[in-house]
């Protein structure tokens, strides 16, 4: 009865989760993307959510306190711009999480990540760091730059405890520069924030001759009870702070990002496979992730 239960949930999630938003992955994608992992949690996340479950976009009034980041946007700025030769690609597969988006240019600075303000952070940019260190519901924060020319692919960020606010601060001021979250599109301005849900099916491009910078931070969703709240804190407090990946040696790194580099090691062996047998590669990528499923569901069996 138990094991039935299980299973009925996670089935459930999963049909939720490709189901949220108009805009949709293929189905044989869904099945095997990151963000079916974490099903049962983001259906929880979304049901006890305050914030409207439909909508990809938030008003800014749902976070009053992000006015100070905005106020403080051109301080922010010039402590960005001041940091262009730290603000680059993992050179260490250290940082599972944004690893695909390295392969298109995109750039990040961590100023926190589930936890403290990164020590490089403190050091190389103070007044940002403390900004983001006194609002407790920015989770994460991270400059991140996208160059000329560049784009990132359709896809769900995995967990739906946060939602994802980007502030202008360099941007092209072009509409051929813009975010598109389940078709719905946004063009970054430098000086203004917007905020949107990531569990809902986006991908970015800059079309345009300049690169765009933007303060990128995670914002806990806003819960209906206490209680709940309480679970999302400590999932974030856990499960995400150990993505964190590290400016330089003097920052933390998490478990999952410890363990990345030797799994990177066999995804390059897997694309060094699927450029010679594309057929044989995705049996075997299906296979070892519908292990991984059974390995989860099959013990409840026997609970």
């Amino acid at each position: 009865m138990v094991a039935a239960i299980i299973i009925g949930i996670f089935i459930i999630s999963v049909i939720y989760a490709h189901s949220h938003g108009i805009e949709k992955q293929k189905l044989s994608r869904q099945l095997f993307d990151h963000s079916t992992f974490l099903a049962p949690i983001n259906m929880f996340m979304t049901a006890f959510s305050r914030l409207p479950r439909k909508q990809p976009y938030f008003d800014q009034s749902e976070f009053p306190q992000i006015k100070d980041l905005v106020a403080n946007w051109q301080v922010i700025r010039e402590e960005a711009l001041n940091l262009q030769d730290h603000i680059k690609a993992s050179s260490k597969n250290d940082d599972a999480g944004f690893n695909t988006f390295f392969k298109r240019g995109w750039k990040r600075f961590y100023l926190k990540w589930y936890g403290e303000t990164h020590p490089s952070a403190r050091e190389l940019c103070p007044v940002t760091s403390k900004l983001v260190s006194q609002m407790p519901f920015i989770k994460a924060a991270m400059f991140a730059e996208l160059p000329p020319g560049s784009h990132l692919g359709k896809h769900r960020d995995p967990y739906a405890g946060s939602v994802r606010l980007h502030l202008g601060l360099k941007t092209p001021n072009d509409d051929r520069c813009f975010i598109e979250v389940d078709r719905q599109r946004y063009s970054w301005r430098d000086g203004q924030a917007v905020i949107f849900d990531e569990t809902f099916v986006h991908w970015v491009e800059n079309d345009t001759g300049a690169s765009r910078l933007i303060l990128m931070c995670d914002l806990e969703r806003p819960m209906k009870w206490h209680w709940a709240q309480t679970v999302n804190h400590w999932i974030g407090a856990t499960l995400l702070a150990a993505a964190s990946s590290p400016n330089n040696e003097d920052d933390r790194t998490g478990a999952i990002n410890r363990i990345f580099k030797y799994v990177n090691v066999a995804r390059d062996a897997g694309q060094t496979l699927k450029k010679r047998n594309r057929t044989l590669y995705y049996w075997i990528k299906h296979a070892i992730i519908t292990a991984i499923f059974a390995s989860i569901i099959i013990p409840s069996v026997f609970l």
